[in-house]
């Protein structure tokens, strides 16, 4: 049960929040195989100025700054659930016009007895 935390643009969020989210699901369910009705999304819209970053940190050419941040229970293979999440992702965010190189992924993994969604595991 991935819980994802998306911090973006107020003008970005308004124009495709919902197609983010969506594309984002689509990539959870293509690289990390989760069912596709788990679903855990919180948007954080920002206006301009409140997300700060260095546009060429890493030899990266960024015109603004998409970071998601994704919670889950360590239990996935590095190269076969987190890259193929990773590129998912990419390319779902891309066919919306989103840049790869505005994107930051932050993977914060624990284990299940840290969670609690109205059941106890």
């Amino acid at each position: 049960m991935p819980l994802i935390q998306v911090d973006l643009d107020r003008k970005l969020w308004q124009a495709s929040g919902k197609e983010i989210s969506a594309a984002i699901q689509r990539a959870q369910v293509q690289g990390l195989e989760i069912p596709p009705g788990d679903l855990f999304h919180v948007f954080r819209p920002h206006d301009e100025g409140e997300i700060i970053f260095d546009p060429t940190f890493g030899g990266v050419e960024r015109q603004s700054l998409l970071i998601i941040r994704v919670v889950f229970v360590h239990e996935h293979p590095v190269v076969k659930h987190k890259y193929a999440f990773y590129d998912a992702l990419v390319a779902e965010l891309g066919a919306l016009g989103i840049r790869s190189d505005d994107i930051m992924v932050c993977v914060t993994e624990n284990t299940y007895e840290d969670w609690y969604a109205g059941f106890v595991n």
